[in-house]
């Protein structure tokens, strides 16, 4: 199944065989990608039903009355209505375009240079507001992606920030879904609140998704933001949860075979990863690494940040023994979480070598 979240590059233009606009033709040729030319509305639907057309445009000068439906049927589903829609259509239709569903709506005489900033205008909300999460106002994964890469290819030092929730699903199975989701509103707002007011425009804050989130900031910056992300974490979770279950410090919950056991209030753990000691190439690379010390922070008592602190060549040529006493010395040094040596990001993980480049 096609990920209709992510764009393709095709263009649907839906026509009855007439030229289109000169400046219309120029600006789909510099877009590039693939066109598809199709005449009837079930043809258009099944195509943005099976994937995500970087464009559909469709030309309503030989019938407006059917271009007009073709809208209201493509944007009166969620599925299709994410596809940016061009309408064709003279001056007079402009409005009705528009209750339609149409995107924009232009007419054939528009000035070349208005019509085409009108429609780069129309590709970037599209791609804006198909990548923010609706409850966060954060990008999601393309923007991360995005980033990444661009931090990547300046090689400019960075802090990659993987934070997730500890005993969030448990929460939410007791206080419901609506509360759940102040939570992940909280979390959002608390990591742009500290990473944009110590970072500035230097910092970046995406949601990957439900309780994941993924911040970059320059990598001086990144043993202050993280000890403030935790500190201002555990001074607001507690405050989430009903009198008699703060107090307690935790609430009977029921495992998958319906024992009792005591659920944790929630904690915070993020794996931190940077190109100080390491070369990467993709942003594949920071998120496999980034999901490690994640994993292995989730391990460790209480709201936590790790700090991966290898090289590419020592993760490559570590023997076992050196990686099996890195680890000791990990756990000893995080046996409190406010130590020096944790929010200094001294731990090492002892994984398997990888290969970069």
């Amino acid at each position: 199944m096609t990920d209709s979240s992510n764009p393709d590059d095709t263009i649907v233009v839906v026509s009855d065989g007439r030229p289109l606009p000169v400046w219309l033709e120029g600006w789909l040729v510099a877009l590039g990608g693939e066109r598809l030319v199709c005449q009837d509305a079930e043809t258009v639907h099944a195509l943005a039903l099976r994937s995500r057309p970087r464009l559909i445009v469709v030309d309503g000068g030989a019938n407006v009355a059917s271009a007009l439906a073709l809208c209201e049927r493509l944007k009166a589903d969620a599925w299709t209505a994410i596809v940016p829609l061009l309408l064709l259509a003279d001056e007079t239709e402009a409005v009705r375009g528009l209750h339609a569903g149409a995107d924009e709506v232009l007419a054939p005489t528009t000035p070349a240079t208005l019509a085409t900033a009108r429609l780069a205008a129309l590709l970037r909300r599209s791609d804006r507001d198909t990548d923010v999460h609706p409850s966060t106002r954060l990008p999601g994964a393309r923007g991360i992606e995005a980033e990444l890469a661009h931090r990547i290819a300046t090689q400019t030092p960075f802090a990659a920030c993987y934070a997730d929730l500890d005993h969030f699903k448990e929460f939410n199975d007791r206080y419901g879904f609506h509360q759940g989701n102040g939570v992940i509103q909280l979390v959002a707002r608390l990591l742009h609140d500290v990473v944009k007011g110590l970072c500035g425009h230097e910092g970046f804050v995406g949601h990957i998704g439900g309780d994941d989130f993924l911040y970059i900031v320059p990598t001086a910056a990144m043993p202050r933001v993280c000890d403030e992300v935790v500190r201002v974490f555990d001074e607001l979770a507690p405050m989430q949860y009903s009198e008699a279950d703060r107090r307690a410090g935790y609430f009977m919950g029921k495992d998958r075979r319906n024992q009792l056991y005591r659920v944790p209030l929630m904690t915070l753990s993020i794996g931190v990863v940077t190109n100080q000691r390491r070369r990467f190439m993709r942003p594949a690379e920071v998120s496999e690494l980034a999901t490690e010390m994640k994993s292995y922070a989730k391990t460790l008592p209480g709201s936590v940040w790790s700090l991966d602190r290898r090289r590419d060549d020592e993760a490559v040529d570590a023997g076992p023994m050196q990686r099996e006493r890195s680890s000791r010395d990990a756990v000893s040094r995080d046996a409190s979480v406010r130590e020096p040596a944790v929010a200094g990001g001294a731990t090492v993980l002892p994984l398997r070598p990888r290969n970069v480049g």
